[in-house]
């Protein structure tokens, strides 16, 4: 009985420990591919590096290497336990930079100092028996405590003590409940990783590290450490983060659930089947892979049933339902212009199979301006022509009854039907006049049967509310462009009031901020303001409006803000402008092209991307530099 409990504890320390690495590999792939730029972000890497090693190597002398193999790991081990103290006190002092209260060196000086102690002790473990010497036990080799290990003990709580105090001024400095919290959360779980990490087993007598109550501790503690691990996730990762907390807590949950929480499924299938003699009445290795997969899939299942619950109760309790459930349908919901047009090309598609004929397009007409959606086949009207024709092809069309018969007018060599929309209405309360969808004529009188006029009707509808939502969502997304950079409620924006202010610190200018991590928004709000450049958010709601250039163009604007700015963009464009007389095609007049074109004009791109010779993709790519070339223009004025 005493060995089938002493198998079972230590095959759960082995999966434990196990289980232990893989989440710490997880949360440092995490923070990995998080904002690196911040401090606590990498120190905090480099404790779970410290710990991944540790725990990897203690996974690896589980499966029985040789003699000479299990002994070079043993002391590989050093590698995390000899760091883990000054990672500790590195990762403390960020923190408590973070707070306002960056080193003046003296921190940096110990920080530094504790990277070589640590380096001394990796050395003394890894070459020498002056640290932990090797002693056999029972044909298994462990690692007894040295005479240096008095003085690694003293070094390790010495570190970690000052660590804990580090902790807690940075939680004293704290100005919410929320960051206070969340710091409180890191004094706690910060330090059990480094407990479960330090060597005790060297202090135990010959073989007291496989008994039953070393087994008992080992496995509660290895629980335990698990669980800080998770813990200490949560807190750390608010910092270095840019996008709102609901949005961080959502991140993190789906990861844990989707990346460790899979893994270690996977992990306890394979442990626990693999060695079984039958399962099933299979061999416990050949049911091993078809268990994994079904965890793996059922897992997966779940999670998707479960995360908007799991969502709604622990990231957005007190959210509004309705409110909260448009948010996340949004993304859903709106498609973009190449789904919108896919569907268009489709409903063409199903009409030329339908009515026999091999070619069908639609047109959108606004504004006297006439543009070919879709189309499928070869025979469809050119650009040119319907350009032409935009204001005659209005005029036949334009003509809305209450009659809900289908309406074939004949053009040239095609049959084509008006297309209304059943969303919006004229303030006669007659449909809006959309555009129209359009045929290969089979002969020069439409012929069309009963059937097939109501099918071209049916046709004609799914064209009318696709061209109908592909025209709302281009005002909603030219809504979003001004509207979104304006938005700059971020973790970096509200860390600076959640801290007391540093012994240097010094008052923020909002205005003009040319540093590497606010170029990127200053870019943004340029671009919104270029594309709402003769009206809407993006330009009569920007933060540009706030800073100097603007300011000083007032007088010269009848002090209008909004006509500032547009003299502080349209100067900035003209900057652009090469000397000598204009060339379409030339590289050297290709970004004042594209923003004169393209912002001033408010042409559209692919009519820019035709008069300049450019695919759609070298477009962008040029109307990015275009537009970073303004934005740096107005930070160059801005500074003189």
């Amino acid at each position: 009985m005493d060995e089938m409990l002493l198998s079972f504890l230590d095959l759960s320390n082995e999966t434990l420990t196990a289980a232990t690495v893989v989440i710490a590999v997880s949360l440092l792939l995490y923070n990995l591919s998080r904002n690196l730029r911040n401090r606590v972000a990498r120190t905090s890497s480099v404790v779970l590096a410290c710990i991944t090693i540790a725990y990897t190597c203690d996974v690896f002398v589980s499966l029985e290497p040789s003699r000479e193999t299990y002994h070079g790991v043993l002391r590989l081990q050093w590698i995390g336990i000899a760091f883990m103290p000054a990672a500790m006190f590195h990762l403390s002092d960020a923190l408590l930079a973070t707070t306002g209260l960056p080193s003046r060196g003296r921190r940096r000086r110990v920080s530094r100092l504790l990277y070589a102690i640590s380096g001394v002790f990796l050395i003394a473990a890894a070459f020498t028996d002056i640290l932990v010497k090797p002693v056999q036990q029972d044909g298994l080799i462990g690692m007894r405590a040295g005479p240096l290990f008095a003085i690694y003990t003293l070094y390790f709580i010495l570190a970690g003590s000052t660590a804990f105090i580090n902790v807690q001024r940075a939680r004293q400095r704290c100005l919410t409940r929320d960051t206070r919290r969340r710091m409180a959360y890191l004094q706690i779980a910060m330090l059990t990783p480094v407990l479960g990490i330090f060597p005790f087993s060297a202090l135990l007598g010959p073989g007291e590290e496989f008994s039953l109550s070393t087994l008992i501790l080992v496995n509660a503690s290895n629980i335990v450490v698990i669980l800080m691990l998770l813990f200490l996730a949560y807190p750390l990762s608010f910092f270095g983060s840019r996008v709102p907390d609901r949005v961080v807590k959502t991140e993190l949950l789906r990861f844990v659930l989707r990346g460790p929480a899979t893994a270690l499924l996977a992990l306890a299938v394979i442990i626990y089947t693999t060695p079984a003699s039958r399962v099933f009445g299979l061999p416990g290795r050949s049911f091993t892979p078809f268990a994994v997969v079904a965890v793996i899939l059922l897992w997966q299942w779940f999670v998707h049933l479960i995360l908007p619950w799991l969502s709604k109760r622990l990231i957005y309790p007190n959210e509004d339902d309705d409110q909260l459930n448009k948010l996340q349908n949004l993304s859903d919901q709106v498609l973009t212009r190449s789904d919108l047009e896919q569907l268009l090309e489709a409903i063409l598609a199903a009409c030329c199979d339908y009515l026999q004929v091999n070619t069908a397009f639609a047109v959108s007409l606004n504004s006297g301006q006439a543009e070919l959606v879709a189309a499928i086949g070869p025979t469809r009207p050119t650009t040119n022509l319907l350009q032409e024709e935009a204001d005659a092809l209005t005029t036949l069309l334009d003509i809305n009854d209450e009659d809900e018969d289908i309406r074939i007018e004949t053009w040239y060599a095609y049959w084509i039907v008006p297309l209304f929309s059943k969303r919006r209405y004229e303030p006669n309360d007659l449909p809006i006049f959309l555009g129209f969808i359009g045929i290969q004529a089979r002969s020069p009188e439409v012929n069309l049967t009963l059937e097939e006029r109501e099918m071209f009707q049916t046709f004609a509808h799914r064209a009318a509310q696709t061209i109908d939502d592909l025209n709302l969502q281009t005002e909603i997304y030219a809504a979003l462009e001004g509207l979104l950079p304006q938005i700059r409620t971020t973790r970096t924006r509200a860390a600076e009031v959640e801290y007391r202010q540093g012994r240097d610190a010094k008052p923020q200018d909002e205005t003009l901020k040319p540093a590497d991590e606010e170029r990127e928004l200053f870019v943004e709000q340029v671009r919104a303001a270029l594309k709402h450049y003769w009206g809407g958010p993006g330009l009569t709601q920007s933060r540009l409006l706030e800073i100097t250039a603007v300011h000083h163009s007032l007088p010269e604007n009848d002090n209008n803000p909004v006509r500032a700015l547009r003299a502080v963009l349209t100067a900035a464009i003209e900057n652009q402008r090469p000397e000598g007389e204009r060339k379409m095609l030339s590289p050297e007049w290709t970004i004042y092209n594209i923003l004169d074109l393209r912002f001033v004009e408010n042409l559209k791109v692919r009519e820019v991307a035709a008069r300049l010779a450019l695919s759609e993709p070298d477009f962008y790519r040029k109307q990015k530099i275009a537009i970073e070339a303004v934005a740096d223009t107005i930070l160059k004025n801005g500074k003189n």
